[in-house]
């Protein structure tokens, strides 16, 4: 297992690879919307925010919801896995892929892998979580500081 007395630069840089994280995945996701590509009824970190606090949301608290989320994960990685390449950033993302179509969408009525809604929204699901591990891996990798 990793020391996890590391450094505050350490911390701060998985932080920051957090942060990026999540405003791309967010503008990919934000995009299709736009675009009317997706098939959601709202952004899934919305909707989440909305079940756990129990009122409508503007959309900024979704996303306040999505980059707490984003990057705690993301640190997780950078700071307690021993191995950080592109293979187990995927399969850290395909994990949190299947802990949303099983646990968050029943959890804010959208059924089932979203089956209550579309689906659609099984396939829409994956594209932000494969664009996760992917720059997950990418920031983690090639940010100055690597492998430490």
């Amino acid at each position: 297992m990793t020391d996890i007395k590391r450094d505050t630069g350490f911390w701060l840089r998985a932080f920051g690879i957090g942060i990026a994280v999540s405003i791309l995945t967010a503008a990919i996701m934000l995009a299709a919307i736009a675009a009317g590509m997706s098939p959601f009824p709202k952004p899934p970190s919305l909707a989440f925010a909305e079940t756990i606090l129990g009122r409508s949301l503007p959309l900024p608290v979704g996303l306040l919801f999505h980059t707490a989320y984003v990057t705690f994960w993301s640190m997780v990685f950078v700071g307690f896995f021993p191995r950080r390449d592109l293979k187990t950033a995927i399969y850290l993302a395909g994990v949190l892929w299947i802990i949303l179509l099983v646990v968050f969408f029943p959890l804010v009525g959208w059924g089932f892998a979203g089956l209550s809604v579309s689906p659609q929204l099984i396939p829409a699901s994956l594209v932000p979580h494969l664009a996760f591990g992917i720059l997950l891996w990418g920031f983690e990798r090639f940010l100055p500081g690597a492998g430490q």
